[in-house]
């Protein structure tokens, strides 16, 4: 369809610019740059999921940022809280469903690409817009550990080591620098609030400020940390 000139290209997610862009699409990925910094590493043992937490005031309570899908996999997320609690309940429910159908767990990857296959629909239609929230994705199955970011234009990736959100670059920038194969469940969850440190402004001064979530491949159940978990890993930081 042709175009007259003057029309602007990003005032409907289905139509793109001369040079094959969607800017619908990429203004969903500067809604998750704005996000609190969230993150997450794989090792052998599991996967440690870590997200800043913020008060837009003082009367107000920090929404949770790390959500529990099944047993044996959860997430973490960076951009609009909105979208992510409509697309979160959505995985819930293709999890129970999966489990109701075939009586096991969803895979990782599977759920994943349920999560995307949303996603995507929303980057083609009239009337409607990409969702604003990316996810990192923690879970173990009979394949391992897995650790899969998903974007607002519903493509997805696994990684060893993934961060999203504000100042995501200099985190993995770091994370580029101290990740190895080897390392253990717990130094990853060190690792992941020295990153943290780094990229939140003022620093991590408290662990009342940071959201944690592991999921290990022994037990296979993934699990939010509670406060006081975090602050023994936070006491062996100073």
């Amino acid at each position: 369809m042709f175009t007259p000139p003057g029309v602007g290209y990003d005032r409907a997610v289905a139509l793109f610019s001369p040079d094959g862009r969607l800017f619908q699409v990429e203004y969903a990925h500067e809604a998750v740059k704005k996000g609190s910094i969230t993150l997450g590493i794989k090792t052998r043992e599991g996967v440690v999921l870590a997200a800043e937490k913020r008060w837009p005031s003082i009367l107000a309570e920090s929404a949770e940022k790390i959500k529990r899908i099944d047993d044996h996999v959860g997430l973490a997320f960076s951009g609009l809280f909105g979208d992510a609690r409509v697309l979160i309940d959505d995985a819930r429910v293709y999890a129970q469903v999966y489990r109701l159908t075939y009586g096991e767990r969803i895979p990782v990857e599977l759920l994943a690409k349920r999560i995307c296959d949303i996603k995507q629909v929303y980057t083609q239609h009239g009337g409607v817009r990409p969702f604003g929230v990316a996810f990192l994705i923690a879970g173990v199955d009979r394949r391992g550990p897995h650790l899969i970011m998903t974007d607002p234009g519903g493509s997805y990736m696994g990684y060893k080591a993934a961060a999203i959100g504000a100042n995501s670059q200099t985190a993995t920038e770091i994370l580029e620098k101290s990740y190895r194969d080897d390392l253990t469940l717990e130094e990853a969850v060190t690792l992941s609030l020295k990153v943290l440190d780094k990229c939140i402004e003022g620093g991590l001064t408290s662990p009342m400020k940071v959201e944690m979530g592991i999921v290990t491949v022994k037990d296979q159940e993934f699990r939010v940390l509670a406060q006081d978990e975090i602050a023994a890993y936070f006491s062996k930081l100073r």
